[in-house]
């Protein structure tokens, strides 16, 4: 079993999926389809680093939530619906 991988994003501590498995699952579901044909696609030279491209798409954003927030209230802003 592979240990658990940890980096800091915006000062944060979050763990990393570090199998396919867990990199599926921390995926939103619309891109899971295509996680899977990389996977399935890549030979034994190109798993690693398409492995790394999947990992960090999959590494929660802690303020992902508040920026998607700021920017929908600048946008109502600037259109004068807020």
């Amino acid at each position: 079993m592979a240990d658990p991988l940890k980096t800091l994003v915006d000062g944060v501590e979050v763990e990393v999926p570090n199998t396919i498995p867990d990199i599926r699952a921390a995926l939103p579901e619309d891109r899971r389809a295509e996680f899977d044909r990389a996977i399935n696609a890549a030979g034994v030279d190109e798993i690693h680093a398409v492995m790394r491209h999947w990992m960090l798409e999959a590494v929660p954003d802690p303020d992902a939530e508040a920026r998607l927030a700021r920017l929908a209230s600048d946008e109502a802003e600037r259109r004068g619906t807020a």
